[in-house]
């Protein structure tokens, strides 16, 4: 998700930095129609309480969170994730794809008989249009097709060409930001293929998608209403009759949907849902796909301490990792490396790091260090999946002062840290990673002169195996060997890494014992289009 700042790749993650901070100042706005627990042909109304960082549902624009459910819920793409499985795409709008050996070449064959919600028929010159205006439009998530070409091959087939081998391409086509649009109604509304676009007004007030809901109504600050697409002949036919997805605070949330005045809510952390009635909800907790990390900056003008690796050592063997997981709360795990735990290429769990007091302690004597107090900068006004980055940063203040290693908390607004982080200026800094798309390639930005290598001052010259590996990971094909060597990026990094993955925090989400369907997904959060009545 991205906005202005990024705090994650190219696109995403800064918006929900941001996200976090409007969701703490937003007034929650419940002005919907009550909830009601029918569904199926006979309609109902299902609520949905999130906290938004919404800024347009345009799909060739949006990229923060929010948007991209209400996308998913109006929208198709050519590939999917089938319940939740991120290691496999499956066709929607194509029937399949198939990736040439060397990963230059994805053909997709499209679904006949596919329509739009106005009854007109998805062709392949719609396709070559969204792809076309996405990558055009030079918007948030335009990255994800750079050096992509989009053509038609014939009536019923598209190519996707890329200039260097993307493996990635597949996992990267279901991102609702890649959606498909009815080319003719987005023309005609002012779109068009490069930035002299003119439609994200039009889209912002109406939906011209094939998804199972269409738009009714938008307020980017407090709620949107979507019913049902009568034209939608996709597989599964959506059980709601109308959809009001509503911008509200977290406590607010968990009062709601006990009430009954909501049958989902998405942003409960693990305190405030150990309180809940489970005689009225049910919470599915796991980790979500969010890797906070410490980063260790390698400059010894910006801090000599962090860029002693025997420094660095010492403080990877002082952190008690599992009191972590205790702070984070349930469903939240130790990532392994800095591929969470549900993406390809992870390592096993037996390969995290661990602590080690008294090794941190001989560390941090033989590195001569022990005077030095670098300053640990965090935004004090982010949290996470209900965990505050100032109760983890005083946690790991904590848990270092324990093997010796003094820290200084240097807590300042997520809007001006992020500066200090993406200019390379923080001594020590505690930020998270979530993933643009479900692919382990999306992790090369931990190399040397990868995006957050960089920010920390890390070149390739400084570890020149290492950098090997990545640039080996980033150009291997096949499925089997990719994971092999993507695993074998992130133990160099566990070993000699200035980077130190700390904990996955949870994914909680709550539903009215009524509600099924509403699985987590790290791009879309859920798929509203899947949820029912039991």
């Amino acid at each position: 998700m991205t906005g202005p700042m990024s705090i994650r790749g190219r696109g995403r993650s800064v918006a929900l930095a941001a996200a976090a901070v409007l969701a703490a100042v937003t007034v929650a706005a419940c002005g919907s129609g009550s909830p009601d627990g029918g569904g199926g042909s006979g309609g109902g109304t299902l609520v949905v309480d999130s906290s938004f960082d919404l800024k347009t549902i345009d799909p060739g624009r949006e990229y923060e969170l929010t948007g991209q459910m209400l996308t998913k819920g109006m929208y198709e793409t050519l590939l999917t994730f089938a319940n939740n499985d991120l290691t496999k795409p499956v066709g929607e709008l194509a029937t399949s794809y198939e990736l040439s050996p060397d990963a230059t070449t994805l053909t997709l064959p499209l679904a006949q008989g596919r329509v739009f919600s106005d009854g007109t028929p998805i062709t392949a010159d719609d396709v070559v249009f969204s792809l076309q205006r996405l990558i055009g439009l030079k918007g948030n998530p335009s990255f994800l097709l750079d050096g992509v070409t989009v053509a038609k091959k014939d009536a019923t087939t598209v190519v996707l060409t890329s200039a260097k081998p993307n493996p990635a391409l597949p996992f990267i086509l279901p991102n609702p930001a890649l959606s498909i649009v009815n080319s003719k109604v987005v023309t005609a509304h002012g779109g068009t293929t490069d930035d002299k676009d003119a439609a994200e007004g039009y889209l912002n007030s109406a939906s011209a998608g094939s998804g199972p809901y269409v738009l009714k109504s938008l307020d980017v600050a407090s709620q949107a209403v979507l019913t049902r697409n009568e034209a939608y002949n996709g597989p599964d036919k959506p059980a709601y009759g109308t959809v009001v997805i509503r911008n509200v605070k977290a406590a607010t949330q968990a009062l709601n949907v006990q009430k009954g005045d909501s049958q989902v809510a998405l942003d409960l952390s693990g305190d405030q849902v150990k309180g809940l009635d489970t005689s009225k909800v049910a919470v599915t907790s796991g980790a979500s796909a969010y890797t906070i990390f410490l980063l260790l900056n390698q400059s010894a003008e910006v801090s000599p301490a962090t860029s002693n690796p025997q420094y660095v050592s010492a403080v990877k063997k002082a952190i008690d990792y599992t009191g972590l997981l205790g702070v984070a709360g349930t469903g939240s795990v130790q990532p392994a490396g800095v591929i969470p735990s549900m993406i390809a290429g992870t390592l096993p769990a037996a390969d995290a790091l661990k602590q080690d007091v008294e090794g941190a302690k001989a560390d941090l004597a033989a590195s001569g260090m022990a005077n030095q107090k670098p300053k640990l900068a965090y935004p004090s006004d982010l949290t996470l999946n209900g965990l505050s980055f100032q109760t983890l940063a005083e946690r790991l203040q904590s848990q270092l002062a324990a093997a010796g290693i003094a820290v200084d908390l240097a807590p300042a607004p997520v809007a001006t840290e992020l500066d200090n982080y993406r200019n390379g200026k923080e001594q020590m800094g505690l930020w998270y990673w979530g993933p643009d798309f479900p692919d382990p390639s999306n992790y090369l930005a931990f190399a040397p002169d990868g995006l957050i290598g960089k920010r920390a001052n890390w070149p390739a010259t400084a570890a020149p195996d290492i950098n090997t590996v990545a640039t080996t990971a980033g150009a291997t094909v096949d499925t089997a060997q990719r994971d092999a060597v993507y695993q074998q990026f992130q133990q160099s990094l566990n070993a000699s890494g200035p980077f130190i993955p700390l904990v996955q925090p949870p994914s909680n989400i709550v539903t009215a014992t009524s509600v099924t369907g509403a699985a987590y997904n790290p791009i879309w959060t859920v798929d509203v289009g899947a949820i029912g009545p039991k």
